[in-house]
């Protein structure tokens, strides 16, 4: 007997919180269906308390595609049990909250409105967020819909958009964020070129795709296109377009980052903890095209930073070069 998938709408596009699913076990075909088509209608799905542990956490993601792995060097010791989890969280290996500065710096980085791995050339489509531990107050995830808003966009501006293409370098979104990273370095430094304005594949509506990443736009000078890049930001992340989630341990979030953007909200970052542990499917990959490359494109990254950023991708002061 199959078992309905219950939808709340949270904006009337955007955003559902779902429910009547068992997540911990395997799931038929009919219910992996019921789980994309509400992922292409609403963008942003939230399942609560959902007592995924993480190697469930895993599998379940592993209905939607193939899943990237997180950068390693060898010898080097990860926090989590699966190369498949990125630690999306305050705390060192041994679980207590960082005091490291660097780490708290390059972190500043996920506060900016951003989608997920737009700095690749191989982009993400799902991300899939799951609530471990969470701060007494604050440490929301803020949501943007990029289809509902490219479609408000004037008629003037969507053909000014037509045929753009964004330059992403994750070092740029850690430079705003106030990374002390020379300019110069990032231009050294691998970056993925993406069109601005996308056919979304799951609804067939039009999506932007623009973020903290988009440093540059193909073509036009460095003034110009970074001013259309703020313009366009500032444009979907207006109240009509974006919502927050708060979380409880056990909730998991799952987003498009093919149709939105998020960021993470604040929260006392040096006195509580926040675990969060997330997997990211690979575009192109989507449900039943298990075919799993050989590839490692995230290791592959980090082995080409910027002389002033670690391995783990924390910006290193002037100071200390």
């Amino acid at each position: 007997m199959l078992v309905p998938l219950d939808i709340e709408p949270v904006l009337p596009n955007f955003g559902a919180e779902c429910s009547g699913l068992d997540l911990t076990g395997p799931l038929s075909p009919e219910d992996i269906k019921a789980i994309t088509d509400a992922m292409d209608r609403y963008g942003v799905c939230i399942y609560r308390n959902t007592g995924l542990t993480d190697a469930q956490h895993v599998r379940f993601s592993r209905n939607f595609g193939y899943l990237e792995k997180v950068p390693v060097k060898e010898g080097q010791k990860l926090r989590l049990p699966f190369r498949e989890l990125f630690d999306a969280s305050n705390l060192t290996l041994e679980g207590n909250i960082t005091r490291d500065p660097r780490a708290i710096e390059y972190r500043k980085g996920d506060r900016l409105w951003h989608t997920d791995s737009a700095f690749m050339r191989k982009r993400t489509s799902y991300s899939l967020l799951l609530a471990h531990e969470v701060p007494r107050k604050g440490g929301a995830t803020y949501f943007a819909d990029t289809r509902s808003a490219y479609e408000d966009l004037p008629q003037t501006m969507k053909e000014r958009l037509e045929g753009l293409v964004g330059v992403n370098s994750l070092w740029w979104s850690r430079k705003l964020a106030g990374a002390d990273i020379a300019e110069e370095e990032i231009d050294r430094s691998f970056k993925a070129k993406h069109p601005l304005v996308h056919n979304h594949r799951g609804s067939g509506r039009k999506a932007l795709f623009i973020a903290a990443h988009t440093m540059d736009i193909e073509g036009m000078p460095h003034e110009e296109g970074r001013a259309l890049i703020r313009e366009l930001i500032e444009h979907c992340t207006q109240p009509q377009y974006t919502f927050r989630i708060h979380y409880r341990p056990g909730d998991l979030v799952i987003w498009d980052n093919l149709c939105s953007m998020h960021r993470g909200g604040e929260f006392d970052y040096e006195n509580e903890k926040r675990d969060m542990r997330r997997t990211t499917v690979r575009e192109g990959t989507e449900p039943h095209t298990m075919d799993e490359p050989e590839d490692d494109p995230f290791t592959e990254l980090f082995a080409h930073i910027p002389r002033t950023v670690d391995f783990a991708g924390r910006a290193r002061s002037s100071r200390s070069r």
